[in-house]
């Protein structure tokens, strides 16, 4: 009994050791985990205050460019040009300026040919009978001289891309005159500008080049929308093509090369056409002829671009010279197949072989095509990283903040090589997005309103890169010339 008693007293004092020393364990515990959730709410209030301190900041810069959007007072006869959009630039000193993607240092090498010369009136006049219209630039306010009908609208979005240029930096493009060709074919041939004579070539801008030629590369008219193939302005298309790039995932798409055009404009093509499946060779590709007749009559439904992507290789050929299909292929995830282009526009000259695209050369294409599929579904997750490569370089690089930089520049640098004070001449018209878009219906206001900029950029241009230097220009295309060699001798590097 006494040992019972003595058994208990030990327990109920120990019991009371237990119980104080956890209470005290508890409270140190409990005013440790509040002193820490004070000192990181304190931290995370300052990132928390700081941030929407930027934010307000970032929101009331956006205010501070007020809209415009389309001002159609009677919309049944052109409207005049407002006064109202701003004729100047203004942002605050700490706007940030991002660095330009690396395509721009092409800028630098297309208006090579006179940079020593400067650009005279008589050498802009000598392109008048190449090109389609003139764009002259004064005091901020566009003019348009027509000399000829482009091809179905291009001419208006081009000039309607010009226009948002000038809505998105008010002010800031430099007086100019240039001549603009807006068909297919290049026209400043080199050969008939070099030798003893020594005659400058005409200053010409349009949405290719080659090494054969002197065109000035701009941005197509694409990028505000094909109207008539009811292809939508580039962001709200890139948009849609990503989303339809998740409607199959990479390693479930159908396993063959695919491509999708009119094989009639371009012997290339037609010699893709023979590299379609039949009952003697299956080369891996599939290929498909559009007949724009009936596409037409079925409103396009068969050739929406974001329903294109459900195969792992897509093919990329050129028609009559370069084709705006190009980066619409490239932007669906596919390892895209380049058939040895001969043009290029103006984003396309930094693309790296194997990192950007698969090369194919032009002869024994078919085989070629087999190879590369073969290659692709043995290697899959190597294949799908080059699509995601292209994929990528398309949506970091062509934003349309970047289409705009890229023109601001190309306009800027080209206006600096004047040696004429720009003028309006007779006959040439004043256009504004209201004198474009107030009178027309359909497809072509929808998509004019919808490409529009409504207010000044918050942010300055990107940062112009440095030129090439001679040699820095020989080793980038000694590199791509290496790469493509690898592909055409089967070597390539393991690493890929």
């Amino acid at each position: 009994m006494a040992s019972s008693q003595s058994f208990h007293q030990a327990y109920n004092k120990n019991k009371r050791w237990v119980s104080t020393s956890a209470l005290f364990s508890f409270i140190f515990l409990l005013l440790f985990a509040l002193s820490t959730f004070i000192i990181h709410w304190i931290d995370l209030s300052k990132v928390t205050s700081t941030t929407i301190f930027k934010t307000i900041e970032v929101l009331n810069n956006i205010k501070q460019q007020p809209q415009f959007p389309l001002n159609c007072n009677n919309e049944t006869s052109n409207s005049t040009c407002p006064f109202s959009y701003p004729t100047t630039f203004h942002l605050n000193d700490d706007s940030p300026s991002s660095s330009c993607p690396n395509y721009f240092k092409w800028i630098h090498e297309d208006l090579k040919p006179w940079e020593k010369t400067g650009i005279t009136r008589e050498m802009v006049e000598s392109g008048k009978n190449m090109s389609h219209f003139r764009l002259v630039v004064v005091n901020g306010k566009a003019y348009i001289d027509k000399f000829a009908k482009s091809y179905q609208t291009r001419d208006v979005f081009t000039i309607w891309g010009i226009l948002q240029l000038l809505r998105l930096y008010p002010g800031k493009i430099p007086d100019l005159e240039l001549m603009f060709q807006c068909g297919d074919k290049n026209v400043v041939d080199k050969k008939k500008f070099q030798g003893p004579e020594n005659v400058s070539p005409p200053p010409i801008f349009h949405y290719c080049g080659d090494e054969d030629t002197l065109d000035i590369v701009f941005p197509d008219w694409t990028f505000w929308g094909w109207a008539e193939l009811h292809i939508r302005p580039w962001e709200t298309t890139l948009r849609n093509i990503q989303e339809g790039n998740k409607n199959v995932k990479w390693k479930d798409r159908t396993p063959y090369a695919f491509w999708k055009g009119n094989p009639a404009v371009s012997p290339i093509r037609k010699e893709l056409e023979k590299c379609n499946a039949s009952e003697e060779h299956d080369w891996n590709a599939r290929i498909y002829d559009i007949q724009w007749q009936k596409e037409r009559s079925k409103n396009f439904q068969d050739t929406k671009l974001e329903n294109q992507c459900t195969y792992r290789y897509k093919i990329y050929a050129e028609g009559a010279t370069w084709s705006v299909s190009e980066k619409y292929i490239i932007a669906c995830d596919s390892m895209t197949m380049f058939i040895e282009p001969k043009y290029y526009d103006f984003f396309t000259r930094s693309l790296i072989p194997l990192q950007h695209y698969w090369p194919i050369s032009a002869k024994n294409m078919c085989e070629e095509i087999k190879f590369a599929v073969d290659w692709g579904n043995a290697h899959l997750d190597k294949a799908q990283k080059i699509g995601e490569g292209g994929t990528n370089y398309i949506i970091d690089n062509l934003k349309m903040k970047f289409v705009y930089d890229y023109m601001f520049h190309l306009l800027n640098s080209y206006a600096k090589l004047l040696r004429f004070k720009p003028k309006i001449p007779e006959g040439a018209v004043e256009v504004c997005s209201e004198s474009m878009a107030c009178s027309l219906r359909g497809a072509r206001k929808h998509f004019m309103v919808e490409g529009m900029v409504i207010s000044p950029s918050d942010t300055p241009p990107c940062t112009m890169p440095s030129p090439y230097t001679t040699q820095t220009l020989h080793q980038f295309l000694q590199e791509k010339e290496n790469l493509i060699g690898q592909v055409k001798t089967r070597a390539m590097n393991k690493e890929l």
